[in-house]
Order: C-alpha cells, then sequence, then structure tokens
C-alpha cells in the first residue's frame, strides 16, 4: 500500500500525518522538534512511504537532511503556491498536514527548490557578509550625518572611512558628539575587519563555475556580486524561461491591471531577495562604468524616479545574466541596449 506524509513544520514542534491511497488517515501526531522522534514515528511506514511533504518558511535545513539520509523522500513545500480548498470554516496545523500529504498523493504538490547541503553553508556566510555591509553602511551614513547636522560639512565615504580621532575630536567643542562619532568609527572598522575575513574564508573555499565566470564581462558586477549571484541561483537549467528568473529575482512588477487600472497587487516578496539585491548593486555599479547602462538609466530617471529606473536596469541585467549562465556566452551590451 502507497502512504504519503505531511509536516507543517513550526519553530518548535511539527504536525505529522500519514495518509493511505484512499485519504485516510493513518497517522496523526503532534511532535516536537526533535530529529530522532520524528524519525522514530514515521519508521514502521519507511518502506510503504512515497514521500514527505514538508512545509516551512524558514528552518527547513534540518528536517529536510535527517528525511533525505534516513532514506526517504522529502519535497520542500512552496508555502506561496499552496492553496486550501475554499468553503472551509474552520482549518488548524493538522488540516495543513492532511491536505499537504493529500496534494502529495495526486501528485500536484506545488514545491521549491532544496538547496544542496554541502554548499548551503558557504551561501550562507555569504548573506551574513551582506548583513554585515548593511550595518557598515548604518554607521557611515550616522557619522555623515553627525558631521553635517553639527558643522555644516559633508565628508565622502572615503573621507569618512580614513577620519582619524584627532580629527573627530578638532570637530566637535561637545564631548557627548565626540563619543558619538568614535562608537560610530569603531563599529564600522570592526565591521570592515570582519567584512575582509568573510571575504578571504569565501574566496578560499569556492571558485567561479565555468558556467557562471561570463558573470563578470558584465560592466559592474565583481567576484563578490558574482560568487553571490551564483551561489543564490544554484543551478539555471531549474529556471524554465528567462522570465521565471527574472521574477524569482524580484524584478517583475506584482501589480494587478484591468482596464488599465490598478486592482491589487500580488506577493511581492515572491523569489529569493539576495538576488534581488546582487543587480540592484549590480545596476548601480553598472551606471558607473557602462555608457550605454547609464544611458539607458536616465532616459528612465526623465520618465519616473531614480529606484524605479535602477531597478529597470536592474530587470535587465537579471535577464542578460539567465543567457550569460544558460549558454556560458560573454556579455553584449548591443543585444541588451541597442
Amino acid at each position: 500500500m502507497k502512504l504519503y506524509s505531511g509536516i507543517d513544520l513550526h519553530s518548535n514542534n511539527s504536525m505529522v500525518v500519514v495518509l493511505n491511497e484512499q485519504d485516510k488517515v493513518i497517522l496523526k501526531k503532534k511532535l516536537p522538534n526533535d530529529v530522532d522522534i520524528i524519525l522514530a514515528t514515521l519508521e514502521p511506514f519507511k518502506e510503504d512511504l512515497q514521500g514527505v511533504a514538508v512545509e516551512s518558511t524558514f528552518n527547513w535545513y534540518w528536517l529536510v537532511d535527517a528525511l533525505a539520509e534516513a532514506g526517504y523522500s522529502p519535497y520542500l513545500v512552496n508555502t506561496a503556491a499552496v492553496k486550501q480548498y475554499e468553503g472551509l470554516k474552520h482549518t488548524d496545523d493538522q488540516d495543513d498536514a492532511i491536505w499537504l500529504a493529500h496534494l502529495l498523493r495526486l501528485g500536484i504538490l506545488p514545491t521549491g527548490y532544496i538547496y544542496p547541503k554541502e554548499r548551503r553553508a558557504i551561501r550562507d556566510l555569504l548573506r551574513k557578509r551582506g548583513q554585515l555591509v548593511r550595518h557598515r553602511t548604518a554607521h557611515i551614513l550616522s557619522i555623515h550625518n553627525l558631521f553635517n547636522r553639527n558643522t555644516g560639512h559633508r565628508f565622502s565615504c572615503n573621507a569618512i572611512k580614513h577620519i582619524k580621532d584627532e580629527d573627530i575630536e578638532k570637530s566637535f567643542p561637545d564631548d557627548n558628539l565626540v563619543l558619538a562619532m568614535k562608537s560610530n568609527v569603531l563599529m564600522m572598522r570592526a565591521l570592515d575587519n570582519q567584512i575582509k575575513e568573510i571575504e578571504k574564508v569565501v574566496f578560499a573555499q569556492v571558485k567561479l563555475e565555468p558556467s557562471f565566470r561570463q558573470l563578470l564581462t558584465i560592466a559592474g558586477v565583481g567576484k563578490i556580486l558574482a560568487l553571490t549571484i551564483m551561489l543564490e541561483t544554484g543551478t539555471i537549467s531549474r529556471f524554465s524561461s528567462v522570465g521565471d528568473f527574472a521574477s524569482y529575482c524580484r524584478c517583475v512588477g506584482s501589480v494587478k491591471l484591468s482596464n488599465g487600472k490598478k486592482k491589487g497587487v500580488g506577493n511581492k516578496k515572491n523569489g529569493n531577495k539576495y538576488l534581488s539585491w546582487a543587480f540592484v548593486e549590480a545596476a548601480n555599479f553598472s551606471v558607473r562604468y557602462s555608457e550605454k547602462a547609464k544611458r539607458f538609466y536616465q532616459r528612465k530617471m526623465q520618465k519616473t524616479k531614480r529606484v524605479v529606473a535602477i531597478k529597470a536596469l536592474a530587470h535587465k541585467l537579471a535577464r542578460a545574466s539567465f543567457y550569460i549562465m544558460r549558454d556560458q556566452v560573454a556579455f553584449n551590451p548591443e543585444k541588451l541596449f541597442g
């Protein structure tokens, strides 16, 4: 008899359900998030289980890996694509887990990509670098604001990065302002050192694969952005079209229109926020280093806001990157911008 399992995973517990081919519930248990307990619960059904559907928003690594290592066939549910049947007056975790197993049995369960375990840690380390860069930027902006607000002078980012304690003491007569400024500078430098350490570790462990090396031919894409795109993309073959990849990079609008009127918006958070960041960064650098990209950006700026213009350029770079990775060809600005 074929059996199907659904697990509704939460931060501290899991609702585990097993169904047979007639949708009859064979097992229904709420378990703590303990690998040994969950595997022991599923063990009596292991030979007949056709798959285990796991629904989780953030903490699925440990469970999916454990199921795979134990010989099960885990499926990571695409939570944004699963739709509960309408007309229900009441639902709970038990009903959700049953529904997942039901969809798995019918072969219509929307699934997500299970990123390879061996590369997951280095990808997450690069994500940590991005977090630290954002924190460093916040301190740089705070320093800039303190100077501008209290002295009327503006400083470049390069000048702020090389500022000395004696310069701070000369600029502010108030000891409180001096302490505030030195605190920002201290944190900025500590973050800068940690960012460099992470980059050193990442460069030592992972290299650009042949199918991703041509990303470096895009004006504005350096090693860090290329590695980010490679690690976040995984394998380009999992995207059936350039539109799917652009959507995954959050470069596609989510506005719903009817007869030219706005009727609502879709889920803006669908997709990969790290790829979205990478292509926005690439767009900002492309404006500096590519004349064609700069002209495209300026034409957009005449019609809309700066942030929309940058996002439009990021969309074009994402689409170009899809073909670069898929076909392993160099970037051609003539094809992209005309």
